[in-house]
């Protein structure tokens, strides 16, 4: 062993924590009951990435990431076979450590995607082990900023067979009556005429108070196609165009944002600091949607959050409220957490045992200890694609 090694697993003993004694993980397959459309595909179906991490005190934290809709054997076969022998045995409050001996293991394996996704789900359940063991919900562990309840919008909006555009107002004005007052809805799939019709009718359901976001999901390919629609929608005040090219077309997210004075949103996709970066240094985002699922967990999300906060750049995550409630609540930068009102589109809720609450238009934040909810033993049993449960032990 050489003698930093030994140095650094000295100094692991000395902390006197405990260590990881099991990592498990599962791909639970949830299918959706309305097969539903965005700019540029159609989901029937969503691969949730479930991990427990376990100390050897015995409490356990939850972790978690989407796979797409048939990616989640590809993620949890990261998880077990490739990350947990770097977790097993460690102390879990040495979580920065930790994160940089799983990114190094995994430098040749994929810094972005599905591993990125894997190590995002075993520092997420890092974290709400450790907040557990302390007897903290998670936002007071991470340096509370907010002590009650984080803003939200309600995110919908979503291309159904049979949803015109009143139905596409009806929807939204739903989510103003229940208090919100920003939604979001989906843009980009049909043609720039249709889809003024579409924003139109939300405006006119929502008034003119009310944010209204448009995302387009990489909707467009060239500027040109993307400035068609946009110049079109632009009159109806939208609060941010989200995601209208393809994530690694930076200079396009650029490029539009000179163009027109709708603000742009990206980064839900992307994974680590780097491309973040890249992101603000170029001037593609005025908005940044970055994902703890995605890029690289809690523990790089707060670097991004204080990297976007250098640039004068607020956060406003991508879904998975349940985990970004904390984050929003402790980074005062993040400006919003999305939430999707039902289990339609996001149905992961439905491996949950608690659920957030809504007070006027605000989420309100959980005060037992870590995330504030556990996946459901039934749902999990119900949902688990089968073969797809495996547990590594130190």
């Amino acid at each position: 062993m050489r003698g930093l090694e030994r140095v650094q697993m000295a100094e692991e003993t000395r902390a006197g924590s405990g260590s990881v004694a099991t990592v498990e993980a599962l791909v639970a397959r949830v299918p959706l009951e309305r097969a539903t459309s965005f700019a540029t595909r159609r989901v029937t179906a969503r691969d949730y990435v479930l991990v427990t991490v376990t100390g050897d005190d015995g409490v356990s934290g939850h972790g978690f990431c989407y796979a797409g809709s048939t990616g989640g054997e590809v993620v949890r076969s990261a998880v077990t076979d490739l990350l947990a022998g770097v977790v097993l045995g460690r102390d879990p409050f040495l979580v920065e450590r930790i994160w940089q001996d799983m990114y190094q293991e995994a430098l040749l394996h994929g810094r972005t995607g599905s591993v990125m996704r894997a190590i995002s789900a075993l520092d997420i359940a890092l974290w709400d082990r450790n907040a557990r063991a302390v007897g903290l919900p998670l936002h007071r562990m991470l340096g509370g900023y907010r002590a009650e309840t984080v803003p939200a919008y309600a995110s919908g909006g979503y291309y159904l067979e049979g949803k015109g555009p009143e139905e596409l107002g009806a929807e939204l004005a739903g989510y103003v009556e229940s208090g919100f007052r920003a939604v979001k809805m989906k843009t980009g799939r049909l043609s720039p005429a249709e889809e003024e019709e579409r924003v139109a009718a939300a405006r006119r359901a929502v008034g003119e108070d009310v944010l209204l976001m448009l995302d387009a999901n990489n909707a467009w390919s060239d500027l040109p196609g993307a400035l068609r629609t946009i110049e079109r929608l632009a009159p109806y005040d939208p609060f941010f165009i989200e995601e209208p090219f393809s994530p690694d077309d930076i200079d396009n997210h650029a490029r539009l944002a000179r163009a027109t004075p709708v603000p742009v949103a990206t980064g839900e996709i992307e994974a680590g600091r780097w491309r973040h970066k890249e992101l603000l240094e170029k001037e593609a985002a005025a908005v940044l949607q970055t994902d703890a699922a995605v890029c690289g967990g809690i523990t790089e999300f707060r670097r991004i959050a204080a990297l976007a906060a250098g640039h004068g750049i607020p956060v406003a995550p991508h879904w998975f409220h349940d985990l970004h409630a904390h984050l929003v609540a402790s980074t005062p930068n993040c400006t919003f957490v999305e939430f999707f009102p039902d289990d339609a589109v996001l149905n992961f809720r439905r491996l949950l045992d608690t659920q957030l609450s809504v007070r006027e238009g605000e989420l309100v934040l959980p005060q037992t200890p870590g995330l504030g909810f556990r996946f459901d033993p039934a749902a999990v049993e119900r949902y688990t694609v089968p073969g797809s449960a495996a547990t590594a032990a130190a």
